[in-house]
């Protein structure tokens, strides 16, 4: 199954192997970074080698800490070399003294995170840094915490309240609300004539449009 594949319910967490460059190995979100991707195999000594210097050079913010698509590469380099060493203590140790178990952790979250997140990390859509955040949370409100931040550019410090509230016990919709958020709420730009005949459709059935809307979609969804 791929990192979005059909199931019951949107996945929330990686579902591709492990170091595996699904998103830094795609020409159309990556560019010329594409043909450099590297994939990252805990079960392979000289790979995990590689891993380890990845990891060094990344805590040591020379990997490239403007380029997202390097920061994902510093991710799965994180994230491989804590399934090839067993644990996070494990895998700072095997990288350096510059590394941190904190550091092995949050960023080893970041590559756990949905392809459909990532491919906006690897945009430049989302921020590694509040990637980072988002990673923090489980379940399907790390999915709506990351689509908050693209529809209301919630800045960083903004989605760390939220990713802490919730690890409070707060349920996304109110952590989001405290932040001026409300859940679910996004702008589309639609073609005229579709715009028009909505308009049209929820005047005669004294319903907003919202509501025809999200049965179309929730109808189309079920079909495809």
């Amino acid at each position: 199954m791929s990192d979005d594949g059909q199931d019951q319910s949107p996945p929330t967490d990686r579902e591709s192997p492990v170091g595996a460059p699904v998103i830094r190995g795609d020409p159309t979100l990556t560019g010329e970074h594409a043909e450099q991707a590297v994939a990252f195999d805990p079960e392979d000594a000289e790979s995990l080698a590689l891993a380890a210097e990845t990891v060094a050079a990344f805590a040591q913010n020379t990997a490239g800490a403007d380029d997202n698509v390097m920061m994902l590469r510093g991710a799965a380099a994180c994230a491989a070399l804590v399934r090839g060493e067993g644990s996070y203590k494990a895998a700072a140790e095997r990288a350096g003294t510059d590394v941190t178990v904190s550091f092995i952790r949050k960023w080893s979250r970041v590559h756990d995170l949905p392809q459909s997140i990532r491919r906006h990390v690897a945009r430049g859509d989302i921020a590694p840094t509040a990637a980072k955040h988002i990673a923090r949370v489980s379940g399907e409100a790390r999915l709506h915490l990351a689509w908050a931040v693209l529809d209301h550019d919630l800045t960083v410090r903004q989605v760390r309240s939220v990713a802490s509230a919730v690890n409070d016990g707060a349920d996304i919709e109110r952590a989001l609300a405290q932040q001026g958020i409300t859940l679910g709420e996004i702008v589309v730009q639609l073609p005229t004539d579709v715009y028009c005949e909505l308009r049209r459709r929820a005047s005669l059935d004294d319903s907003p449009p919202g509501d025809l809307i999200a049965d179309a979609l929730s109808a189309w969804f079920d079909e495809s």
